[in-house]
C-alpha cells in the first residue's frame, strides 16, 4: 500500500468513514499480492484431492475446474471491488446505501456469522500445520493441550496483524507471496519427478454435473471475499482502472488456485485417502520429504494467518455496521474470540474435518450470494455513494428510506436467499429441490441465489437517491493508480 496520511506500518484507526481523495494513493497492482495471499492455503490441496476422490474427475477435468473457479469467483470480487473506488468505504458500509440503514443489518448479520465459520476453518488449519511440523521435527504427537495452545497462538497472531490495519496486512501479503511461490515451485518439481503420470492420465472422466459442482466448491472460497472486496479498494483513487481491478483480482487468485488444486488432484491419485484425512494438513508430512514439507508448511501457516487477518480486518468493519460502538481494531477481537471457541470445538469434538468443511462451503456460497446479487445489480446504476449519508444512522440519513429499510433490496435479498437454499445440498442441510433437477444436480444453488436476487431487485421499485455525486478529481490532482 502506498504511503497515506496513515503511514505505512502504523496502526490504521480509520473505521467506516470514507477515505478522503487526498489519501487515496494506492495502486491497482497492489491488489495482485492481496488476492495471492488470500489463497495461500493448503486447503486448496485437499479440495483438489476431493475433485478426484469424491467427485470422480480426471486430471483434465480438474484443470477446467481450477481455471474456471477463480475466473468466476474473483471476477465477481473485482467487479464488486469497483464500488470501493467509487465510495472509498468498506463494503458493508456501502451496503447501507442499497439496503437502508436498518435493512443492512439483515445481510450484514448473516455475513458476519458466516465469517465466524470461515475464520474458524482457517484457524484450525493453521493449528494443524503447527502440530504437523512439531510431529515431523520432534516427534511430538497431538494432544488436547497442544491443540488449545497452537490454536490460541494462531488466533492471537491473526488478531495482531488484522488489528494493525491495511498497511500491515498488505506488507505481509507481499513477502508471503514471494516465499509461497518459491516453495510451491519446489513442491511442483518434486511431484513432476516422483509421480506416476501414466496413472494420473489413466483416470476415467467423471460426469459433467460433478465437474460443474466442483467449480462451485472451489469458487465458494472466492465468493466469500466478494463483500470484503471494497475494503481493499477503498484507498484507490476514483480514476483507478476498473479493468485493472478485475484483472488483478482474477490474476492474483488464479496464479495460486490453479497449481494448488492440480497438485492436490495429482497427490490424490497415489494417496486417495488424502481427501478424507482426519485433518487437512498432516498428509504433507507423509507425501513430501522433510526438507520440503517443513518449510512449505511454515510458509502455508503464514499464508493462513494472512487469510484470517484479511477476513478479520473486514469483519471488524462488518461488526461496526451492526452497531458495535468500538474502534475497528477492537471490533476485530470479537471475531478472534469466536474463532478460538469454535476452532476448539471443531478440533476436539468434530469427527470429520473435510465433510464439515465442504458442507460449510455449500451454505457459505449461498449466504454471500444473496448480498452479491442485490449489491451488484444496484451497482449497474449507482455511480457514487454519499459519505455523510453512509455514516448517518438516524432518520435524517438519505439512506434511511422507509423506516430504515429499502423494501426492494430487502425483499430481493430474502427471496434470493430462500430460492438458493431450495436447490442446495450438503451434509448439514438439503433443500427440497436439491435433487432430480438440473440446478440441484449441478450444484448451482448459489448461482440461482445471485440471479434471483439481482433480477428481482432490478424489477422492484426502488427509493429515489437524493444524494449528489462528489466532484471528480482533475487529471492534474488525481493520484496515480496504475
Amino acid at each position: 500500500m502506498s504511503k497515506t496520511a496513515e503511514s505505512e506500518g502504523a496502526l490504521e484507526t480509520r473505521g467506516l468513514e470514507p477515505v478522503p481523495d487526498a489519501e487515496r494513493t494506492a495502486r491497482t497492482r497492489e491488489l495482485f499480492p492481496t488476492w495471492v495471499a488470500a489463497n495461500i492455503s493448503v486447503l486448496l490441496l485437499t479440495m483438489g484431492a476431493s475433485l478426484v476422490v469424491a467427485y470422480g474427475l480426471n486430471f483434465w477435468q480438474a484443470i477446467v475446474v481450477a481455471v474456471a473457479a477463480p475466473i468466476v469467483s474473483y471476477g465477481l470480487v473485482g467487479l464488486i471491488g469497483i464500488a470501493g473506488k467509487r465510495g472509498g468505504a468498506p463494503g458493508m458500509a456501502l451496503s447501507r446505501a442499497v439496503f437502508g440503514q436498518r435493512g443492512n443489518l439483515l445481510p450484514g448479520s448473516l455475513i458476519w456469522v458466516a465469517r465466524w465459520g470461515w475464520e474458524t476453518i482457517n484457524a484450525v488449519t493453521g493449528a494443524y500445520a503447527v502440530l504437523t511440523v512439531l510431529d515431523i521435527l520432534f516427534g511430538i504427537k497431538q494432544n488436547n493441550f497442544l491443540v488449545i495452545v497452537t490454536l490460541l497462538l494462531f488466533v492471537c497472531t491473526t488478531f495482531a496483524i488484522s488489528g494493525l490495519g491495511i498497511n500491515a496486512v498488505q506488507k505481509c501479503n507481499k513477502y508471503a507471496t514471494y516465499l509461497f511461490g518459491l516453495f510451491s515451485v519446489l513442491v511442483l518439481i518434486y511431484l513432476i519427478i516422483n509421480t506416476d503420470w501414466s496413472e494420473v492420465f489413466g483416470q476415467d472422466a467423471g460426469s459433467t454435473s460433478l465437474m460443474v459442482a466442483g467449480i462451485g466448491m472451489i469458487a465458494a472460497g472466492g465468493v466469500s471475499w466478494i463483500p470484503s472486496s471494497p475494503d481493499f479498494t477503498r484507498y484507490l483513487p476514483r480514476t483507478a482502472s476498473s479493468k485493472a481491478i478485475v484483472g488483478n483480482s482474477i490474476g492474483g487468485a488464479g496464479i495460486v488456485v490453479l497449481p494448488m488444486v492440480l497438485m492436490g488432484a495429482v497427490m490424490a491419485v497415489s494417496t486417495p485417502d488424502l481427501a478424507s484425512a482426519a485433518d487437512p494438513v498432516s498428509f504433507l508430512g507423509e507425501i513430501l520429504p522433510m526438507w520440503i514439507a517443513v518449510p512449505y508448511l511454515l510458509i502455508a501457516l503464514v499464508g493462513m494467518l494472512l487469510i484470517n487477518a484479511m477476513s478479520m480486518y473486514s469483519a471488524g468493519f462488518t461488526a461496526q455496521t451492526l452497531g458495535f460502538k468500538v474502534p475497528r481494531h477492537w471490533a476485530v477481537s470479537i471475531n478472534a474470540v469466536i474463532s478460538l471457541v469454535f476452532g476448539a470445538i471443531l478440533m476436539l469434538v468434530a469427527t470429520s474435518f473435510m465433510s464439515s468443511f465442504i458442507a460449510f462451503l455449500s451454505l457459505l456460497a449461498v449466504a454471500f450470494s444473496a448480498w452479491v446479487g442485490v449489491f451488484g445489480a444496484d451497482m449497474l446504476k449507482r455511480k457514487h455513494y454519499d459519505g455523510a449519508a453512509l455514516l448517518d444512522t438516524t432518520r435524517t440519513s438519505a439512506y434511511w428510506y422507509k423506516g430504515g429499510f429499502s423494501p426492494a433490496a430487502c425483499i430481493a435479498w430474502a427471496v434470493g436467499l430462500g430460492a438458493g437454499l431450495l436447490f442446495t445440498s450438503s451434509d448439514w442441510f438439503t433443500g427440497p429441490l436439491a435433487t432430480n433437477n438440473f440446478i440441484g444436480e449441478y450444484g448451482l444453488g448459489w448461482v440461482v441465489t445471485i440471479v434471483v436476487s439481482g433480477l428481482l431487485y432490478l424489477a422492484l421499485p426502488k427509493p429515489v437517491d437524493t444524494t449528489t455525486a462528489p466532484e471528480e478529481p482533475t487529471k492534474e490532482t488525481a493520484p496515480l493508480a496504475a
